[in-house]
């Protein structure tokens, strides 16, 4: 009873947290200069990823197992994924602009997690025996970490498709947008420099993703030979994991490749934010598959 009352007092409490900083961070999106707020907004962050944390905590003492194992418990996980991509670059003094994805991000997972379609869940229910077993925190937990970053890398290129794509193509017409400043007005230079920094995030956080996906599907397929009897059974949540990892391939191959153009790279990765949402909860609405205790229609089916 104590654990779950705490339980339910840092949910709250985390979501206002949140709620607040996605406030002040389209504030200091409208006025620019006060610094303070972004700091407000940032330290907010923080205090959210230790609720979400304590609240993990909690939910793993009282149940007895790593808070991984349906789909309520993963969304809260991913909630806090999007909180530790945020904070890390706070931490090291990098300048970047994940902190205007990864907040209303960190309240839609756990605004949905915490809402009346999950309530059924909120109460985890015994292990099934395929669960049962030391790769549940290896597994999903990469997994999960891999959704969040790929998810906050390909938001990246949707913005920087978003701007004209006149600027993309100038920028592809030379290694360095700074080396073409006499070509550029004030307004386009920056907008290119703009531009240029959304790439180079949005590659760095999808590699990131892309090497956490790499090893949650080795991982799980590890894990499957030891429940199923077979590495790889094509079930659909395999399925679309692969599919999934080959749309990030594709982008990364394309990335690193200079003979294609910026736009070539942002547009998969665009591809991607939607295939990752399919593999992530679309799957999970069939509830089907070896994967169905994910699914809302809670399935003991192993």
């Amino acid at each position: 009873m104590i654990f779950s009352t705490l339980e339910h007092i840092l949910t709250h409490i985390s979501f206002s947290v949140i709620s607040i900083v996605i406030t002040i961070h389209l504030i200091t999106l409208l006025v620019d200069e006060i610094v303070g707020l972004y700091d407000s907004s940032s330290k907010g962050m923080i205090a959210t990823f230790f609720c979400i944390t304590g609240l993990l905590v909690t939910r793993w003492i009282y149940l007895g197992h790593f808070p991984l194992s349906d789909l309520y418990e993963s969304l809260i996980f991913l909630s806090w994924s999007f909180s530790i991509i945020h904070i890390v670059p706070y931490l090291k003094k990098h300048k970047n602009h994940l902190s205007a994805l990864t907040a209303p991000s960190a309240i839609f997972t756990q605004g949905f997690a915490t809402s009346g379609l999950l309530t059924e869940m909120h109460q985890s229910e015994i292990l099934v025996p395929a669960l049962q077993s030391q790769w549940l925190m290896m597994h999903v937990s990469m997994m999960v970490l891999g959704y969040a970053a790929l998810l906050c890398g390909s938001l990246l290129s949707v913005a920087l498709l978003s701007f004209s794509f006149d600027e993309i193509q100038y920028m592809n017409k030379g290694n360095n947008v700074l080396q073409n400043t006499s070509f550029l007005s004030g307004r386009n230079y920056y907008r290119a420099q703009f531009i240029q920094q959304l790439d180079h995030w949005s590659y760095r956080v999808i590699s990131l993703g892309f090497l956490f996906l790499t090893i949650g599907i080795l991982s799980g397929a590890v894990w499957a030979n030891e429940a199923w009897g077979s590495y790889w059974n094509w079930d659909p949540k395999e399925t679309w994991a692969f599919i999934t990892w080959t749309i990030f391939a594709i982008y990364l191959h394309t990335r690193t490749n200079k003979n294609l153009q910026v736009a070539n790279s942002a547009i998969v990765a665009s591809m991607g934010f939607l295939i990752i949402w399919i593999c992530y909860f679309g799957v999970n609405l069939l509830g089907i598959g070896l994967h169905s205790y994910g699914s809302f229609t809670f399935s003991s089916n192993l």
